[in-house]
């Protein structure tokens, strides 16, 4: 396996990025921008927002992945609460009620990447959402990268969130927005994507040939690559005021 070299964390709050997770709102088009919330303010939000069934569910639920953690034979019980849990609290809560499970398992990366792999599309972007929480180290980018290449723009906004600002080397990276730009993703769904973009000549580089490509073809280029251009600090982003007009494809 290629070795990743981390990028330097360089926090632009005094909150802990590690306690970044989703908010219940799954339903959208393509995901959501991670929120910042601790377990238990994820918890407070989501109790808040579920009926009484729901909540006693997910009560027991986080009490059964708490009471037996980890892997246990060839199905652990928390991993059928993940299964369950789109019926249980709703589509739009079901990631998160997903993420509170993972956490309350102490799932590692094995862990992790069994659930990713064995799992439904729903079920991958809930481990892409809670690697923040779980992984401390860059041994779950393999599932970032898994999910890059996916055609699911759900999983790739997922795939965006605060660990990959963290452990996706820069290379990628660029790439990840760029397929944000292709396929409509919102770049708000890029976890600390002005730090990590700041002084990032290739990535202007990139965004220039793209905006041309598209310029040459009679296309719209998205507002998204002048937002995200203009965070490179390229001499060219203050030129690029005059945006083309056409039907965006």
């Amino acid at each position: 396996m290629t070795r990743h070299h981390t990028t330097p964390a360089a926090p632009t709050s005094p909150r802990d990025t590690r306690h970044t997770a989703v908010t219940e709102h799954a339903g959208q088009p393509h995901g959501d921008a991670c929120a910042p919330a601790s377990p238990a303010e994820l918890r407070r939000h989501l109790t808040a927002r579920l009926g009484g069934a729901a909540r006693a569910w997910l009560d027991q639920a986080l009490d059964e992945a708490a009471a037996h953690p980890g892997l246990h034979g060839p199905v652990s019980v928390w991993e059928l609460r993940l299964a369950e849990a789109g019926r249980r609290c709703g589509p739009a809560r079901a990631d998160a009620a997903r993420v509170l499970i993972l956490h309350a398992a102490r799932a590692d990366a094995d862990a992790l990447a069994r659930v990713y792999h064995q799992g439904t599309a729903d079920e991958r972007r809930a481990v892409l959402r809670a690697l923040p929480l779980l992984v401390p180290g860059p041994e779950a980018l393999p599932l970032v990268e898994d999910a890059l290449r996916a055609n699911d723009t759900r999983l790739l906004a997922a795939a965006l969130g605060p660990y990959a600002a963290r452990h996706l080397a820069p290379h990628p990276w660029r790439h990840a927005v760029l397929k944000c730009l292709f396929t409509g993703v919102p770049v708000d769904n890029v976890a600390d994507l002005a730090r990590r973009a700041r002084g990032d000549g290739e990535l202007a580089r990139m965004l220039g040939d793209y905006a041309a490509e598209r310029t040459a073809a009679g296309r719209a280029v998205p507002d998204d690559l002048y937002r995200v251009l203009a965070l490179t600090g390229s001499p060219t982003s203050s030129h690029s005021t005059d945006r083309p007009h056409g039907k965006e494809s």
